[in-house]
């Protein structure tokens, strides 16, 4: 399906809407709570718009949202299916359009019988198992040991974070954002703002503690976020008197040097989450308090992530037995 038979409409050829102040697209963007879902929509956005224009350069700034209707957004919701997009990654392309399009109506730009049209789009059901891997203990022992064989301040934080990460299963943009005045020192507790703005309390055990504590006498008692960017130098970097905060991206990257420098498999800051998860149901901890601390909006989301299923599935098989040949 081709970028005219998605839209029917001439997309390059209408100039963009006057003034960044009625973009929906920056719009919609500088409503999100946090950088790192203003980066994922802004790519969803502009894979939509990508799509609709057919040239891979384009981005959603300035684009004429409001001219798409029910007959073009049904038609991308095909062609994203017809790409062999999962369920899950078409509808979120589809939450992000019909969110655009709703700034466009509140900006005046289309009236709410043709946004309410256009949005009016089932969403792809589909079922996935999660992606990704556990994070065993000799994985983690081997990275953490690379970290203490680094005698420079980068050493001391990536052991905090490695530690904070298997501790508390959070987001890699939750470790990113967290402050120094957010941690409890006699709780080993951590305040997390996650999605949709919601609050939350994470706890550390007391061998991640230990790690922090150490991370704590090199970095000190000044303000800012918990984990520093260090340049080449070893100096921690300061945006004023404060210490400036890491990036999503930059706790990734952290934990993909450390375990290739331990010549372990490398893992994502979300292998730690699921083994965060998995870890806490084995070991009898109710459902509801595993999603609190997770910060998962639904129990259905956390139960994915339960491995008991699977291993009661592979005792049932083990039963069989093989004939020999």
């Amino acid at each position: 399906m081709s970028s005219a038979e998605i839209a029917g409409v001439s997309w390059e050829a209408v100039p963009a809407v006057a003034g960044p102040g009625r973009d929906p697209y920056r719009a919609y963007l500088d409503s999100l709570g946090s950088a790192e879902s203003r980066r994922t929509m802004r790519g969803c956005l502009d894979r939509i718009a990508q799509l609709l224009s057919g040239d891979e350069s384009v981005s959603g700034a300035g684009q004429p949202w409001h001219l798409l209707r029910y007959e073009h957004t049904s038609r991308l919701r095909a062609a994203m299916i017809d790409r062999g997009w999962s369920g899950a990654y078409v509808n979120k392309h589809l939450a992000a359009l019909r969110r655009v399009l709703k700034e466009a109506w509140r900006l005046d730009l289309m009236a709410a019988e043709d946004y309410q049209r256009a949005c009016d789009l089932p969403p792809v059901k589909a079922s996935r198992l999660p992606v990704g891997s556990q994070v065993d203990a000799e994985a983690l022992g081997a990275a953490l040991y690379a970290c203490d064989m680094d005698s420079s301040p980068a050493g001391a934080r990536d052991a905090a974070v490695l530690a904070a990460l298997y501790s508390t299963g959070c987001r890699r943009s939750e470790i990113a954002s967290m402050r120094l005045a957010d941690y409890d020192e006699a709780e080993r507790s951590i305040r997390i703002v996650g999605k949709g703005n919601k609050e939350r309390l994470v706890y550390l055990t007391e061998a991640a503690a230990a790690r922090l504590e150490r991370w704590m006498a090199v970095r000190g008692n000044g303000p800012g976020a918990l984990f520093c960017p260090i340049n080449k130098a070893g100096r921690l970097r300061r945006t004023g008197n404060r210490l400036s905060g890491m990036t999503g991206q930059a706790i990734a990257d952290l934990l993909t040097k450390r375990l290739v420098e331990a010549g372990q498999r490398r893992h994502t800051p979300h292998d730690f989450r699921r083994t965060f998860i998995g870890e806490l149901l084995d070991a009898g901890v109710d459902l509801a308090i595993t999603q609190s601390l997770v910060g998962h909006a639904s129990p259905a989301t956390t139960a994915r992530y339960d491995r008991r299923p699977a291993r009661r599935s592979r005792e049932a098989v083990d039963r069989l037995h093989l004939p020999e040949a």
